[in-house]
């Protein structure tokens, strides 16, 4: 008997408990539902938004400030470039004016320094060897054509006429030399492509000389003279050709 008593007062303690625990789970579930109601869960999506707009704004910013250093770059290589063009455009400044210029300065070298008349080469070349007391025993000369781009033509009224000179001169080593450097710095351009010393004797040097010059078209009352036949490559020819004029 005694043992059923405490067993039954035992039970009788057992039951109070779990019925405590199950009150307490009910008031958490009642708790929870208070919880979860219309203004909570509104609270909650405002927070929500408010975390989503701070990590937007953030993005924002880390992609403004990433834009501006690349678009800051793009600036600074623009201004490169147009730098750079600016210097490379520094010649071509002022380039009408200059090829004016050019040309001017073309056509007075041509009128000063290139004669019309094959008579006035061999005049100007003959008052040069009577002033060094030297003797032309051989003149032969040959022509060619020429346009101003440098390429040989046949037209019949070309830009220039290359004038090749092959002259045979006698006298002393100083006159002859003084008569070289003369013809270099003659107002008539003269272009001495060939010096060789042909003999030696007594103090007399001989010298076989070759020179290049141009003719280039008579200009207003200028009154253009015929060539002479080219006398070039034949050896014998020219023998008799005075210091002062073409051969006859």
């Amino acid at each position: 008997m005694t043992v059923r008593t405490m067993n039954a007062e035992a039970t009788s303690v057992q039951r109070p408990g779990f019925g405590r625990l199950r009150g307490r789970g009910l008031f958490s579930a009642e708790k929870t539902r208070g919880a979860l109601t219309a203004l909570n869960l509104h609270f909650v999506g405002i927070g929500l938004l408010a975390l989503l707009n701070i990590y937007l704004l953030i993005h924002m910013a880390y992609l403004w400030q990433s834009a501006h250093s690349q678009n800051a770059d793009a600036l600074a290589q623009q201004r490169v470039q147009l730098k750079t063009a600016e210097i490379a455009s520094l010649p071509l400044q002022g380039l009408d004016g200059k090829l004016a210029r050019s040309t001017d300065e073309a056509d007075g070298f041509y009128n000063r320094r290139f004669p019309y008349a094959f008579s006035q080469v061999l005049a100007e070349l003959g008052d040069l060897a009577k002033k060094q007391n030297a003797k032309m025993t051989r003149v032969q000369y040959g022509y060619s054509p020429i346009d101003l781009g440098g390429a040989a033509t046949d037209s019949t009224s070309p830009s220039l006429i290359e004038v090749r000179i092959d002259a045979s001169l006698t006298g002393e080593y100083r006159s002859l030399v003084q008569l070289i450097n003369n013809l270099e710095r003659d107002r008539t351009f003269f272009l001495i492509s060939g010096v060789t010393l042909t003999g030696q004797q007594s103090g007399t040097v001989s010298l076989r000389l070759k020179l290049t010059t141009y003719l280039r078209p008579a200009r207003g009352d200028e009154k253009p003279e015929p060539l002479p036949a080219a006398t070039e490559g034949d050896d014998d020819a020219g023998k008799d050709t005075p210091a002062g004029g073409p051969a006859q």
